[in-house]
């Protein structure tokens, strides 16, 4: 009989450690940055332009906080904040503000600026452009002007190549480089990365591309003879920027906000924020609200 109830007592403390290592996995651990089996959970979901910099800013906070495990995934700025809204992910990674988000609830989410975030027109090297005006640029992202060598290009028909709806990337650029121009119907793509690697080896393509994903393989865009360096983007002189935001469901626990913290920290802002192609918040010369309406910076 006392072997019984030993044996009876065992199972009870085996079933009760399998409750307690199951809970690290339900989408409250994800909302709140919840443990799991001893680490903190952080999923961050959204903007592929902000992408690299959190999955650059993850690794070296792991390295020195070893109890945590983040994972960062893309998707788009309208899949992180719908997600982060919805209560499915710790931090929605947008581009855009959640009060442009159709369909978001801005008043609950906590908004995080980590960045700001440069965009620029990108186009095959061998469409033999490197600028173009204001209104050549909205007209051939509607469709009036089809090749290049209407602008002073070569004799190549012009492709457009476009981020899918919901992306952050393309909102900012229809507004601030095409002022609200409805672009014409051309090939969608969920990822900048994949738009990076069109662009570069399909002559005749256009797009945009955060400057963080800017190198020798493409050829980027002047405008009106303003070019997309980080010096006009502080001034506001290059309008096609915005802040990179981490939304959070309501303020956010204490380990997920040292993560945030950290996003901001020296460490961060004047090391992968600067080498990744970002611009520190604190560079800004000027603000701009979700209304677009800037302000020099205080």
């Amino acid at each position: 009989m006392k072997k019984l109830t030993a044996m009876f007592a065992l199972t009870g403390i085996l079933l009760a450690g399998c409750a307690g290592g199951n809970s690290g996995n339900t989408e409250g651990s994800k909302q709140a940055g919840g443990t799991s089996q001893g680490q903190t959970e952080i999923v961050a979901v959204g903007s592929t332009a902000l992408q690299p910099l959190v999955d650059a800013a993850q690794e070296s906070f792991v390295q020195e906080n070893p109890g945590y495990n983040i994972s960062v995934q893309g998707g788009g700025s309208g899949t992180g904040l719908s997600q982060v809204d919805n209560g499915a992910v710790t931090i929605g990674n947008s581009d855009v503000f959640a009060e442009e988000e159709e369909g978001v609830d801005a008043e609950k989410l906590v908004d995080h600026k980590v960045a700001v975030v440069g965009m620029a027109p990108v186009v095959n090297k061998d469409a033999g452009v490197d600028e173009l005006s204001k209104q050549e640029l909205i007209d051939i992202f509607t469709g009036k002007i089809k090749n290049w060598s209407e602008v002073g290009g070569n004799d190549q028909e012009i492709s457009v190549v476009n981020r899918a709806s919901g992306s952050g990337t393309r909102a900012t650029f229809e507004k601030w480089a095409l002022y609200g121009a409805e672009t014409i119907q051309s090939q969608e793509q969920d990822s900048s990365g994949t738009v990076k690697k069109i662009v570069s080896e399909t002559p005749g393509s256009i797009s945009y591309l955060a400057l963080s994903y800017l190198d020798d393989s493409l050829q980027e865009l002047a405008i009106d003879g303003v070019e997309p360096s980080e010096d006009a983007i502080e001034t506001n002189d290059w309008e096609i920027w915005s802040y990179e935001h981490m939304y959070t469901q309501g303020e956010p626990e204490q380990e997920v906000k040292e993560f945030l913290d950290y996003m901001v920290s020296e460490d961060v802002q004047k090391g992968p924020v600067s080498e990744l192609g970002y611009l520190p918040i604190t560079d800004m010369k000027v603000e701009r609200d979700a209304n677009g309406e800037v302000t020099d910076a205080e």
